[in-house]
């Protein structure tokens, strides 16, 4: 735009009338939002490469939708800092911000979509690109006192079309305890440093566990487990210390060391988290046990920029995964 009419832009400014400015204040505000957003995804792309081919022969190719673009000189294809992450081909960037607000406050899809002026459906599908990555972010390793124990949540089709069961009332509980096709079980393993390993068990046995923790159970760990014979079996075949209580005899804590407390209250926070979903769909529960394990190790006070850049990361993303 030319500097004159510019000016003529702004002495105009007084001739507005209260809803005339507000509109254009409301519309500046949303413009400033949707800048801010490119300007610190553009800024969080370090080691800038071809999504496609992986080269780093690369050219700037002019900025689209405020972001900057770039050409692959190996490839000749172009794209920006979006292509390849869960969040390409979203739109509203302006709003992202407030959406990540929301993942942080944990609210509903339709609250999220009321506070943020989006549609219910608009509202779940930023939900769960948004979480996407979260489920690749867990401790690599656990280590030194290591609490574990399995908690369950009761299996879900919410959602589906076509349901394998009979209909039930939302809030229903499972008819066996434990580990059954009513029942989805999942493992949490928990050091006293408050690293916190999950993962969806299809089982519960020992071979289960040796596939969920090698790699990543320390060797001069010490296991902390209630009395299962899953556990001593699994400490057995895979020679690692183990402190086990017997809890059915009121066992609690053994030498002032061995204990399932801090496991067992990360349950409790976890369960009294979720409750406020009414139930999640169990093809979705890991997004969820991904999303409050992010809150958990922020103590729930992490910065919205740093879940939306969570978000954009394309780190054990598959292109067009969600297209």
């Amino acid at each position: 735009m030319k500097q004159t009419v510019f000016t003529n832009y702004l002495k105009r400014i007084d001739s507005l009338n209260t809803r005339q400015y507000r509109e254009l204040k409301e519309k500046i505000e949303k413009k400033d939002s949707i800048k801010y957003v490119s300007r610190a995804i553009d800024d969080s792309f370090d080691d800038v490469k071809c999504p496609h081919c992986n080269s780093f022969s690369i050219q700037r190719w002019g900025i689209r939708n405020d972001l900057q673009r770039y050409k692959c000189k190996s490839c000749r294809k172009t794209f920006n800092t979006l292509t390849g992450t869960p969040l390409a081909f979203l739109h509203k960037k302006g709003r992202w911000l407030n959406y990540s607000e929301c993942l942080k406050e944990g609210l509903s899809v339709r609250k999220a979509a009321a506070k943020c002026g989006i549609h219910r459906n608009t509202s779940f599908r930023w939900r769960h690109r948004f979480l996407y990555n979260n489920k690749s972010i867990k401790p690599t390793s656990l280590s030194g006192i290591v609490e574990v124990d399995e908690t369950y949540f009761l299996r879900s089709e919410k959602g589906s079309r076509k349901l394998k069961r009979k209909p039930r009332k939302r809030g229903a509980k499972a008819k066996l305890r434990g580990y059954s096709n009513q029942q989805v079980c999942v493992f949490i393993g928990r050091d006293r440093a408050q690293n916190t390993y999950d993962k969806i068990l299809n089982r519960f046995n020992s071979k289960e566990l040796s596939n969920s923790l090698t790699g990543i159970l320390s060797r001069d760990s010490l296991l902390c487990s209630d009395s299962k014979s899953v556990y001593k079996k699994f400490t057995n075949e895979n020679n690692i210390r183990h402190g086990c209580l017997n809890l059915s005899k009121g066992e609690r804590v053994k030498k002032d060391i061995v204990h399932i407390k801090n496991v067992n209250a990360y349950h409790s926070r976890l369960k009294g988290w979720m409750r406020r979903f009414n139930g999640v769909a169990t093809k979705y529960l890991d997004n969820y046990l991904s999303w409050y394990r992010c809150l958990d190790e922020f103590n729930m006070d992490i910065d919205s920029l740093t879940i939306l850049l969570r978000a954009k990361s394309a780190d054990n993303y598959t292109t067009n995964h969600f297209r």
